[in-house]
């Protein structure tokens, strides 16, 4: 009876978030890993939702404000997505760029339809995976001009989470690529937790997440709950139903192929 309650109370220990502490080991590897390598700033795609705000705060507290710069880059984009993108800005004192990728997307979008006569329906998934490609290289494309401009190494920072990851909920060439990750190892409601401690305005911490480029939310796309995403890595789906548990995993398998390229390797 002993040996049980010592293995309960040790797993409740183990699986508490301190947000706090949390929240000063990323400031801190942010700096060690840029003073280590001598390296300038950061560059942010800001899209008005939690994950990009937590990090821009992040590296705003780590770097200090006048080394990052965020970039709103709307594409057929809400107007609420842009106010909190400003808002964000203004909060943390960090430079926003605007970059209108509305009428590049439209152009692949005509070039496209004028190459194959395609029925649209069949276009969904390219549009809306063209959009956070777009973005990447856009961002690479001004972490490339700061860096020139500044003398100074600029990086482009990741902003995907820890259930994101695990499911899969990116586009490959696009939203996984980064130069440094902070949150990738945190889940959605940690991410909340660390974004309450560096004082993320309330209305973007809490922000129901989309990607702001399909209408709808992020849950409703993957068909299962964020929480239910992080009992499944985290607590081997115990408080999760069967059948979301397998759904879940399923996905995961599914987009295995995002994770690693295949190499043909010759006979050695």
């Amino acid at each position: 009876m002993k040996i049980e309650k010592l293995v309960k109370k040790e797993r409740e220990e183990y699986i508490m978030f301190d947000a706090e502490k949390t929240t000063n080991e990323i400031i801190t590897f942010i700096r060690d890993y840029y003073n280590k390598n001598h390296f300038k700033g950061a560059v942010v795609g800001i899209s008005g939702g939690k994950d990009s705000a937590v990090v821009a705060g992040l590296f705003t507290k780590a770097l200090g404000k006048e080394n990052v710069t965020g970039i709103w880059m709307p594409c057929h984009s809400k107007e609420e997505d842009k106010k909190n993108a400003v808002a964000l800005a203004k909060h943390f004192g960090f430079e926003l760029k605007e970059f209108k990728l509305t009428d590049l997307y439209d152009n692949y979008v005509k070039q496209i339809v004028a190459l194959n006569r395609p029925n649209m329906e069949d276009l969904v998934d390219s549009n809306i995976n063209i959009k956070p490609r777009l973005r990447t290289a856009t961002l690479y494309y001004y972490a490339a001009y700061l860096s020139r401009k500044n003398k100074g190494l600029y990086l482009v920072a990741g902003t995907s989470n820890k259930c994101e990851i695990y499911v899969g909920y990116f586009t490959k060439g696009g939203d996984n690529i980064a130069d440094i990750q902070v949150l990738a190892d945190l889940t959605v409601n940690e991410v909340i937790q660390v974004g309450e401690v560096i004082g993320v305005p309330y209305h973007i911490v809490h922000k129901t997440p989309d990607d702001g480029l399909s209408g709808l939310s992020d849950e409703d796309k993957l068909g299962v709950k964020y929480s239910e995403i992080a009992d499944v890595i985290e607590n081997n789906g115990n408080n999760t139903k069967e059948e979301v548990k397998q759904k879940i995993y399923s996905l995961h398998q599914r987009n295995a192929h995002k994770f690693s390229t295949p190499i043909f390797m010759k006979d050695r």
